[in-house]
């Protein structure tokens, strides 16, 4: 029984590390006032490219790193679209991630089917380890695992506790008043969004040498899109995202814990974006004024219009 709860809540967080990572990386950059619907090509983008460089010099971190690169490279796109252009938020962000799922498909074709040898050494942290079941599970994780809460946690106190902080939620909120304040809006909303999609990239690289080690085509699953329904759910604040994102986390391997039961496999498919579709529904019911959501959130600013 024990290996049992040691291996459900093990999978549970290693489920729910991406879902942190791309949601972290979503709050920072609609906290700002960009929307950015563009997390699932990045997510792809990532994901192969880390694959592809871990292949190819023998070394995870760097993987890590040119996943890092390249996410925040095409995020660029969005942020010039966006900003600079002051285009419609909803088209540039579905561009972007037709761009990043087409890329990757071009790029990766050839690494299809080849698996990785490369391993990611899990962390285990002393003494912590030994606490009954959660020790096992909780302080022996991948370093994708420990990356994702504390870049959580360092978001968190970012946002609620730093000067930077203020000004990235006082452009989301109005941009014209903080512009005022002589903060530069443009350069605020460019560096959120291209470190939201940093954050997007990382949880792909999470995917494609932590998780599943190897690169097919989609194999995002959607990922990208529930990132983006967890931004709501934890109402911008990446203090809740952590439980968010492993409860989600649990869902997913709820799919495979309830395979024996003889449920249809298709239907267990389906409980991930069953559970974002009534999250989203339940959370459309509660007033607006409680969601925290940034007055802002997909308006162009437009410098020295009232």
């Amino acid at each position: 029984m024990e290996e049992i709860i040691i291996s459900t809540l093990q999978r549970t967080l290693v489920a729910g590390t991406p879902l942190l990572l791309a949601t972290t990386g979503e709050i920072i950059c609609e906290r700002s006032g960009i929307l950015n619907l563009g997390v699932e090509g990045v997510m792809a983008l990532g994901a192969v490219t880390a694959f592809i460089v871990t292949m190819t010099t023998g070394s995870p971190w760097l993987g890590v790193l040119a996943a890092l690169v390249a996410g925040m490279v095409i995020s660029i796109i969005h942020a010039v679209a966006s900003v600079t252009l002051q285009a419609n938020q909803v088209v540039s962000g579905l561009a972007l991630t037709m761009l990043g799922l087409g890329l990757s498909g071009m790029v990766g074709k050839p690494y299809v089917g080849k698996p990785l040898t490369i391993k990611m050494e899990n962390i285990t942290i002393p003494v912590l380890s030994d606490i009954p079941y959660i020790g096992k599970a909780v302080f022996s994780q991948s370093p994708f695992f420990f990356l994702a809460i504390a870049l959580a946690l360092g978001a968190w106190f970012l946002l609620e506790r730093t000067r930077l902080g203020i000004q990235i939620r006082s452009t989301g909120e109005n941009p014209k008043a903080t512009e005022t304040q002589g903060v530069n809006v443009f350069l605020i909303r460019y560096l959120s969004v291209i470190i939201g999609g940093g954050f997007s990239a990382l949880a792909g690289a999470h995917l494609s040498i932590s998780y599943s080690k190897s690169w097919i085509e989609g194999m995002t699953a959607g990922r990208g899109w529930i990132a983006i329904a967890l931004t709501i759910f934890a109402l911008w604040n990446p203090g809740r995202a952590i439980w968010a994102a492993f409860l989600f986390g649990g869902i997913f391997v709820a799919q495979y814990l309830m395979q024996p039961l003889g449920i249809s496999p298709n239907f267990l498919a389906m409980l991930p974006y069953i559970a974002t579709l009534l999250i989203l529904l339940l959370i459309s019911l509660k007033d607006p004024r409680k969601l925290n959501a940034p007055a802002m959130l997909s308006t162009p600013y437009k410098r020295g219009e009232r």
